[in-house]
């Protein structure tokens, strides 16, 4: 394109205070601040006349401004979108950390209402009516739940373990066997914290077998408890030894030391019968004797994000001294939340057919074969032009979120693929949408899981592969 003919078109281009005027954008100003619809005309003007002036755009004005209306609309409503937004996961990983762990119960969830919605004893003493602490209002019911002489809520596991080294460990030694040395998501590092806390890390054995008497020969003057970190998102198999919890228990008490288990996630019960092995409950390592157990309150407990610590009472009230508590404390929200999934764990039943992430994984086959046939139907009978072959099939779920590593539960999925869109488009449109369907690609073929995915989100999927196929057209 000439420079005097692209120049003809962007004179024609109207300016800002005419597009104000256009139905489309006033209906939009209807909905949103003038602040974002004032952007969005901008940016899309902007990005119009640089097009122009790279010969990319159209050749004559009237084709350049034709779709301006409608790409300011979709700026607009791209701008005033939460960044914070919800998806459906059709991945099939249960806990998956980047779709936000774990799902609240119902009964949490309204929790969650009543306490933010209005003012509540978050550090008010009801019966003395004087300042009480934040701290009491998760600790009776993990008492009760694990068997535990005392609990304390932070904010992540991270920092309970991080706490508990520093309050115990402070300028000494802490002994841990170098096949636990764990890396968890955001290459956070077991003896990174350590160091962070102030303690010293001695490590024992190797990466596949340690023995009690590697952690006996470390113990000395400077030694200030033994560590055991569970390895909850890796396994070690073949020629490995490990020693049990309570053997070193054993020793601890022989030497006065106390002994700490960071358990990672938080597991109430027990998930072998669901094909789920060497899943340690909270119960059982306080049964064993820990002195203090740390683990997270969502993952496989299926509470909201926040830090545990259970075991001994002065242990745990030396942590609740330490100043850094401060720092690493929850809000309302946490413990709202925490306090109302705690509570369905006192009937296990309850539990499983309650909490999002135990119900999904204890799913049984036909519900998820009726699903997958459900979901599959829908979307046959919207593609009326047969654009799509799909088909449901067997697969495999993840618990996910650094839970049971190279632990698989069969599935069945929903696949989908066509001549029209290959698989990466298919799931680069689908990632676009409102909601975004997040799934996956196999074998030539866009999957979804329908563990993941919630009876009353088939629906917007089949809404959301409509809206591809239509946007798909228009091209």
């Amino acid at each position: 394109m000439e420079r005097s003919s692209a120049q003809e078109i962007l004179r024609q281009i109207p300016g800002v205070d005419a597009i104000l005027l256009w139905e489309p954008v006033r209906e939009a100003l209807a909905r949103h601040p003038k602040k974002i619809v004032l952007e969005a005309i901008r940016e899309v003007l902007d990005e119009t006349r640089k097009a122009i002036l790279q010969n990319a755009g159209a050749g004559t004005p009237a084709a350049a401004i034709a779709g301006l209306p409608d790409l300011i609309v979709e700026r607009i409503e791209r701008l005033a979108q939460f960044t914070l937004r919800g998806v459906v996961n059709a991945t099939g990983i249960v806990i998956h950390t980047n779709l936000g762990r774990s799902l609240l119960a119902g009964c949490a969830v309204e929790r969650l209402r009543l306490m933010c919605g209005g003012y509540n004893n978050l550090e008010y003493d009801l019966e003395r009516g004087e300042r009480g602490s934040r701290y009491v209002h998760a600790e009776a019911i993990l008492r009760e739940l694990t068997g535990a002489e005392a609990a304390l809520v932070v904010n992540n596991n991270a920092g309970a373990v991080f706490l508990a080294l520093n309050t115990l460990a402070r300028g000494r030694e802490v002994v841990v066997s170098r096949g636990q040395l764990v890396e968890i998501g955001g290459s956070f590092r077991i003896p990174d914290v350590m160091t962070s806390s102030g303690a010293v890390l001695h490590e024992v054995g190797t990466t596949n077998r340690t023995h009690l008497r590697d952690y006996r020969a470390a113990i000395n003057e400077r030694t200030a408890l033994l560590m055991k970190v569970h390895t909850s998102n890796y396994r070690i198999v073949g020629f490995t030894a490990d020693v049990a919890l309570e053997d070193m228990v054993s020793l601890g008490r022989e030497h006065g030391l106390p002994v700490i288990e960071d358990l990672g996630s938080g597991c109430f019960v027990n998930l072998a019968p669901f094909g789920l092995h060497g899943e340690t409950t909270v119960q059982e390592t306080v049964r064993a004797g820990a002195d203090l157990v740390t683990f997270s309150g969502d993952k496989l407990l299926g509470g909201p994000q926040a830090g545990i610590m259970v075991g001994r009472r002065d242990i745990v009230e030396r942590c609740r001294k330490n100043p850094i508590t401060r720092a690493l404390r929850v809000d309302k929200m946490t413990l709202a939340a925490l306090e109302a999934t705690l509570r369905l764990y006192r009937d296990e039943r309850q539990a499983m057919d309650q909490i999002p992430t135990l119900r999904m994984i204890a799913a049984p086959a036909s519900e998820l074969e009726g699903r997958a046939e459900e979901l599959a139907g829908l979307i046959r009978g919207m593609d009326g032009s047969g654009v799509l072959e799909v088909k449901t099939m067997p697969g495999f779920s993840q618990v996910g979120g650094g839970s049971l590593p190279a632990q698989d539960l069969p599935t069945r999925v929903v696949a989908i693929r066509s001549d029209s869109f290959s698989p990466n488009r298919i799931e680069e449109m689908l990632r676009a949408g409102d909601p975004p369907v997040i799934g996956r690609i196999e074998s030539d073929f866009f999957i979804m899981d329908v563990r993941t995915i919630a009876p009353a989100e088939l629906d917007l999927i089949r809404h959301a592969v409509e809206r591809m196929l239509l946007a798909g057209a228009d091209k």
